[in-house]
């Protein structure tokens, strides 16, 4: 199938989506890194008021044959986790870029958003 690669969001190599809001990013991972994943079964997340850096790991995602590990697109600090992929890991695979979004941060540096690739240099390196 098509890959989704909403056009508003923000991109990273390791597949992780970033939607910038007023003072909140919010971080999932991709339909294509879904799809390479399979079925996720655990997240394991950091805790609200945890600091993040970005390219480090903030977190590992688990699948039925892998377990990859969850790399920041920016700097700054957790601000929400969603506590619904705690009881429902799956919505990460149904649907990475609403009910199953990871985390909100607060940005310490807003300007790294412009190290980010926009959907159509993302679309190139999936293809």
């Amino acid at each position: 199938r098509n890959m989704n690669t909403p056009n508003h969001l923000f991109y990273t190599k390791e597949h992780e989506w970033a939607q910038f809001n007023d003072n909140e990013v919010i971080i999932g991972i991709t339909d294509y890194a879904q799809s390479q994943l399979g079925d996720v079964i655990f997240l394991e997340l950091p805790n609200v008021g945890e600091e993040i850096i970005i390219g480090d790991s903030f977190g590992e995602i688990e699948a039925v044959k892998t377990v990859s590990e969850l790399f920041s697109p920016i700097t700054g600090t957790i601000i929400a986790v969603n506590e619904s992929l705690e009881d429902s890991p799956e919505l990460v695979n149904s649907n990475p870029y609403d009910d199953g979004w990871l985390i909100k941060v607060s940005p310490s540096k807003p300007e790294e958003k412009d190290d980010l690739m926009d959907f159509v240099s993302y679309e190139e390196i999936i293809r």
